[in-house]
């Protein structure tokens, strides 16, 4: 097999990878009674649009800021998400770096060093890109829970108390601070209304 069929192959079976987080589950919304929970997929692509918005306000790289919430996740593909009890019970992160890790190592150059530089980054928290997409992980965990508690679950507010205590930017915390006073519907009730 020629070096570019393998280099082709690792990015297609990296495609078909990602893929498989359209069905592995958010893992910690089970633990409040959410039935059939977003899938890992859903909770990268509304970081992303997050990581976006987060980073034009902070006059931040949004390239960056956004690659790192795309990939944040990408290792529970081979992990599956675990809720914050399972790190109790094994190293946690240990397992996204090597799942990381085996993800990334066939992968052609530039893709290779980039994704793991990214992760890196990420996991140090040093720069301001990788601040502002932990605040786009966090944010969108926080819209999640406000929209189940916006439609009956109750449990999903105790995700209010802890997580916002962990957004570090300014943007982030303002944001935060208008969503939890604003209906999850009225951005689709206002667009529904018949004009007369």
């Amino acid at each position: 097999m020629s070096d570019s069929v393998k280099k082709t192959d690792s990015i297609i079976n990296l495609l078909f990878e990602a893929g498989l987080l359209k069905r592995v589950r958010r893992s910690g919304w089970w633990v409040v009674g959410i039935k059939d929970p977003e899938s890992v997929a859903e909770h990268c692509f509304r970081c992303a649009v997050i990581g976006y918005a987060l980073a034009k306000l902070e006059k931040a790289d949004p390239y960056e800021v956004t690659l790192m919430c795309l990939f944040n996740d990408i290792h529970e593909a081979r992990i599956n998400d675990h809720h914050k009890m399972a790190s109790v019970y094994f190293d946690s992160l240990g397992a996204e770096n090597a799942a990381f890790d085996g993800q990334v190592a066939d992968l052609p150059e530039p893709i290779g060093s980039e994704l793991k530089k990214m992760r890196q980054d990420y996991l140090a928290q040093q720069s301001p890109e990788s601040v502002i997409a932990r605040d786009a992980d966090i944010l969108e965990c926080l819209v999640q829970a406000k929209e189940y508690h916006d439609h009956g679950n109750e449990h999903a507010k105790l995700f209010f108390k802890k997580a916002p205590e962990h957004l570090k930017s300014k943007s982030a915390r303002r944001l935060w601070r208008q969503l939890k006073k604003t209906d999850s519907s009225l951005w689709w009730q206002k667009i529904s209304e018949f004009k007369r």
